[in-house]
């Protein structure tokens, strides 16, 4: 069985299909249709609710709010948690203050794509306590597509909304709220099946390597932000998942002097902080990882688990010399990351093994690491070509260096031909030139509808020389992203 509140009331639920999305369950089941279905697919921000629950030490937990795509989130990762969806904010028949400052700046237009709006702004004016920001407006917005407005109402709404900001029933409620979470915080394994589906939700690694090796042909669910499109899109069934949202052990970001550890389930969200804390445009590319909504819910560990050629994080990872901890049962073995690939979609992962926690290195003297990231939007969208450099300069040569890329095989990849090229050689455009010609031999890249392999062959080429340029003592500006 699994708990949760549905804005104030506790729904328990033990015979229903773990297959099914929060989407679903709210509009088939529940009838609250305020939720829309525009891609089902995590890209248009129409089902956006929030999701909230207690962070910080234990006597002074605070609610934290977050967004995240109804269309991708299945049921039990509600458990134990708070759902507020649209119809939650209207209280005594006043409109909530972000639903208001939509009416006065006309932020609605056909009105489809208005409650993700709205839910994205609830979230945005409780993490926002200290008044309006836009850099942080146009990151919590960034998941939402409207096709009406031109956006500039909606930002004029998310000014209004923030910068005046009131108390609220919820902020009334919050120490209640949180006392009916603690009431029902998972303490055991729960079950949620029907049908002969069933997920199972393990509260610690010991459980997850016993369910897992006595199961070894379920699908493991963290985020669930790209297993759930087997569902919404490929209209298949997952027979057998297991949940691992609620092991604390795999949630955890721990710094030491050398590197830092992230929990397999880690949301992306929860990573960036240590990450762009010591690799800036590792901050900068998670940045542009999909949406807010979506970086909320989606792992690390499940970036890597999938093995998709243009994940964003793996070239990044990879280049830095990244490891994984991988546990069997009781046994545990770490391997560099660059080997967890095989091919197109196959990885290292034993049969009944998991990813625990990724290793990376924290940075040596003298080393820098750029990244890049090609696609045809700037915000939520998948790339094209993704290249990381890891270069160690001495005294104008180049000592080290580690090269990958996303989108130029069928796994992301090194690029060992053109880090041969480089090493050892003056860091000059000659050395660049020769590198660039030695990224031909290191991959035969495909085309498809992002882009031709002439496209890919030649933009991994400019960005290795577009990192030359940067690197130097006068560069010029080279990010669209620092005119946005």
């Amino acid at each position: 069985m699994i708990q949760f509140l549905l804005n104030r009331t506790l729904r328990s639920e033990q015979a229903l299909d773990p297959n099914t999305t929060v989407l679903t369950y709210l509009r088939q089941r529940l009838g609250k249709t305020g939720t829309k279905e525009g891609c089902a697919s995590g890209d248009c921000g129409a089902c956006t609710v929030v999701v909230a629950e207690p962070t910080g030490p234990e006597g002074a937990e605070r609610l934290r709010y977050r967004t995240l795509n109804a269309c991708l989130t299945f049921v039990p990762a509600l458990h134990g948690k708070q759902l507020i969806t649209v119809e939650d904010l209207k209280h005594q028949g006043q409109l909530h203050a972000v639903q208001q400052a939509m009416v006065d700046c006309h932020g609605s237009q056909c009105g489809f794509c208005t409650p993700g709006f709205v839910m994205s702004l609830f979230a945005l004016q409780k993490a926002q306590r200290n008044g309006y920001d836009k850099a942080a407006t146009h990151e919590a917005l960034a998941g939402n597509l409207c096709r009406c407005t031109g956006y500039r109402p909606i930002l004029c709404a998310a000014e209004q909304a923030c910068g005046q900001a009131q108390p609220d029933p919820f902020d009334a409620r919050e120490a209640e709220t949180l006392a009916q979470l603690k009431a029902i915080a998972p303490r055991e394994t729960a079950t949620l099946e029907t049908g002969g589906n069933r997920c199972l939700s393990p509260l610690t690694v010991a459980d997850l390597a016993e369910l897992y090796s006595a199961n070894p042909e379920a699908r493991l669910l963290a985020g669930g932000t790209d297993l759930a499109l087997e569902v919404t899109q490929l209209h298949r069934t997952l027979p057998v998942m297991i949940h691992v949202g609620h092991i604390a052990e795999m949630k955890t970001v721990e710094v030491g002097a050398e590197q830092i550890e992230i929990g397999a389930a880690t949301p992306l969200t929860d990573c960036y902080e240590a990450l762009a804390h010591d690799y800036p445009d590792f901050g900068e590319l998670l940045q542009r990882f999909a949406s807010l909504q979506i970086r909320n819910q989606g792992t690390l560990g499940g970036n890597i688990g999938n093995a998709s050629p243009i994940g964003d994080s793996p070239p990044l990872l990879i280049a830095l010399g990244a490891q994984l901890v991988l546990r069997q049962g009781s046994a545990r073995r770490t391997l560099a990351l660059e080997d967890y690939f095989i091919d197109y979609r196959v990885t290292a992962r034993q049969s009944g093994e998991f990813i625990e926690k990724i290793i990376v290195p924290r940075p040596r003297p003298g080393q820098t690491l750029r990244a890049y990231k090609v696609s045809k939007r700037l915000d939520d969208d998948i790339s094209a070509v993704c290249a990381a450099f890891a270069l160690t300069l001495e005294n104008g040569r180049v000592s080290q260096a580690r090269i990958a890329f996303g989108g130029m095989a069928a796994i992301p990849k090194r690029a060992l031909a053109c880090e041969q090229a480089l090493r050892g050689m003056p860091f000059d455009i000659d050395s660049i030139e020769r590198a660039c010609t030695a990224l031909a031999d290191d991959f035969t890249p495909l085309s498809d509808f992002r882009a031709s392999r002439e496209y890919r062959l030649l933009v991994a080429q400019n960005l290795l020389r577009k990192c030359f340029h940067e690197a130097q003592p006068h560069s010029y500006e080279t990010r669209v992203t620092a005119y946005a």
